[in-house]
């Protein structure tokens, strides 16, 4: 069985060779559709949870229709 620490390896390289043979930028491009396959192979399997992620990024979770509060400002010291 791969190791995540062995996986890690085989992407970074993966990720340095393609940077050498096409760009910096193709190589960003590549690492976010193979990101964007990862999501949507982990949804199809069941193991990506939309609702729980959803509820995760929301900003208050104890109110949710609560519009978001304002920092108060910071008091000048001199």
């Amino acid at each position: 069985m791969i190791t995540r620490k062995y996986l890690a390896a085989v992407l970074g390289f993966a990720f340095v060779a393609a940077w050498i043979r096409f760009g910096f930028g193709d190589a960003v491009l590549c690492l976010l559709g193979a990101a964007v396959f990862y999501s949507v192979a982990s949804f199809l399997e069941g193991d990506l949870d939309l609702t729980e992620l959803q509820g995760r990024l929301r900003t208050s979770d104890t109110n949710p229709g609560a519009p978001p509060t304002r920092p108060r400002p910071r008091a000048r010291v001199q």
